[in-house]
């Protein structure tokens, strides 16, 4: 029977390879925290968006190389627009990557069609005096929430897996059928 040797260097990087992949593998169960070490590689990161107001349709990559792609960034903050005003505010990239989590918690490579992104104040202040379900203080005004369709997937499942991120806010719309998102307080209604 032969017995095969291996060099120092190659146990080292073995059990080098056990550390960090097992802590890669307890990090995966945890939407968000996945790659997350400094030194491990990052993953790329695409969604794919129709904004239903104003008819445009964007797919892209946000994330890649251990970074936010500002390119792609300041493309996804003009999609979310005011659709009303026409304002544009930087979007919390938190909201991306709760969406991209999102994305792969309902089996990836889906369209989010935006019901809702930024909100202007004056936006805002005018959708609260016509409806109870809109917030003096939403956080669509901070660039910090998104009400989303899935289109093939029930809202109520979206909903549901929204929930189980345990990320920011989820609220459940069941007449108007899209899911409200957004990266503050854990909180669901």
């Amino acid at each position: 029977m032969h017995s095969k040797t291996k060099s120092p260097g190659s146990r080292r990087l073995f059990l080098k390879g056990l550390v960090y992949g097992g802590a890669a593998l307890a990090m995966a169960g945890t939407p968000g925290i996945a790659f997350a070490s400094k030194g491990w590689p990052q993953q790329s990161r695409k969604l794919a968006f129709h904004n239903l107001h104003t008819a445009e349709k964007l797919s892209l990559t946000y994330f890649e190389h251990e970074r936010y792609l500002p390119d792609a960034v300041q493309a996804l903050n003009n999609l979310l627009r005011d659709h009303r005003s026409g304002d544009v505010h930087a979007m919390d990239p938190a909201l991306f990557d709760l969406l991209y989590d999102l994305q792969a918690s309902l089996g990836g490579n889906r369209t989010f069609q935006i019901i809702s992104g930024y909100r202007s104040p004056s936006t805002n202040q005018m959708l609260s005096r016509n409806s109870s379900g809109v917030a003096k203080k939403s956080l669509h005004m901070q660039g910090k929430a998104i009400d989303i369709r899935v289109p093939g997937v029930d809202s109520k499942i979206v909903q549901q897996a929204s929930i189980a991120l345990k990320r920011g806010g989820v609220g459940y719309y069941h007449k108007s059928n899209f899911v409200h998102l957004d990266t503050g307080n854990v909180r669901r209604w």
